[in-house]
């Protein structure tokens, strides 16, 4: 029934994805993250203060997901295994975000195809953190293709290793993990004392699923057709060409599997930030990139779902 429940989850995600105006745990975890850094704001003051509040935010923040999704959990199973499995669907459905994720990416996508640049930079700015006022059609076309990219460890694959690993509930608390530093894991000013653990601790989280996803989204580009030793290649190559100890494997492999180049020189926060380039440039990219990378984030996704489930039947079977 437990790989079923995934299964199900899986194709809801992808039937559906996350509908805006339905209950969705991701807002619940942002509104204790925003009511945690007040209090914790509100009490430290200095820079080491911070840094220990941070600490004690992730630890609250993670350590309460991870108990009221274990509890609502077992609450379900223990009034009927019916509604016990389907309360974990709808946990495993939550975690996974590959429809939005390419949702997101055709909403820059189609104003970028009619010519529309204001709109598209405008939809641009709501998945990426720098600054879209100036880019132009191949800096929107290769932002899109990396957040597609980096997105797939975080939005996919990394909930379900963690599924695997301990089930919806620690499938939820990564949610939190991942949650904690895209709000508050900024390099900047604001954010560099408070979410120094949190940023530090997604990156321990998101180790293995990273350097997974270079591995799958390079099979993916074989059954795609597209460069898969080339994939292999650039994502072993550039696999620290990033700040960040995990996104340049998946982008990476990416570059490799279109032939493209990815990252370079972004604003931040009205900052430039000098980033190295991932991948060769053997042509311009351009805006079909991002239908293919989409598809490789489906197929690479699809095959860690597989493989999880394979993992999970070879260790404990069908149960």
């Amino acid at each position: 029934m437990t790989l079923l429940a995934w299964c199900v989850a899986w194709i809801l995600d992808v039937v559906i994805g996350d509908p805006p105006h339905w209950p969705h745990p991701v807002r619940w975890i942002g509104r204790l993250i925003n009511i945690s850094q007040r209090v914790v704001r509100r009490v430290c003051h200095s820079e080491r203060a911070l840094r220990i509040g941070g600490g004690v935010m992730w630890l609250v923040v993670t350590g309460l997901t991870w108990a009221v999704a274990w509890g609502v959990l077992a609450l379900a199973r223990g009034i009927h295994p019916w509604l016990g499995w389907l309360v974990e669907v709808w946990m495993i459905f939550t975690v996974l975000a590959g429809r939005c994720l390419a949702q997101s990416a055709r909403d820059v996508e189609r104003p970028l195809r009619a010519g529309d640049l204001a709109e598209s930079r405008s939809k641009l700015s709501w998945i990426v953190g720098r600054d879209t006022t100036q880019l132009q059609p191949q800096q929107i076309n290769r932002a899109v293709v990396e957040t597609v990219a980096e997105n797939t460890v975080d939005g996919i694959i990394a909930p379900l290793f963690f599924l695997l690993l301990g089930g919806a509930p620690l499938a939820m608390a990564y949610k939190a993990v991942n949650t904690l530093d895209s709000m508050v894991g900024y390099k900047h000013e604001k954010y560099r004392a408070i979410g120094m653990v949190s940023a530090r601790l997604d990156d321990v989280a998101n180790f293995i699923p990273a350097r997974l996803s270079w591995l799958l989204i390079s099979i993916a580009a074989f059954l795609c057709r597209y460069d898969g030793p080339r994939a292999l290649r650039i994502g072993w190559r550039d696999r620290y060409n990033h700040s960040s100890p995990n996104c340049a494997w998946a982008e990476a492999a990416v570059a490799g599997a279109l032939g493209v180049r990815l990252g370079g020189p972004n604003d931040y926060f009205g900052q430039r930030v000098e980033k190295p380039w991932i991948g060769d440039a053997r042509r311009a990219i351009a805006i079909d990139d991002i239908s293919r990378t989409i598809r490789l984030m489906w197929v690479a996704s699809t095959l860690a779902l597989l493989l999880f489930m394979a993992v999970r039947y070879w260790l404990v079977g069908a149960a």
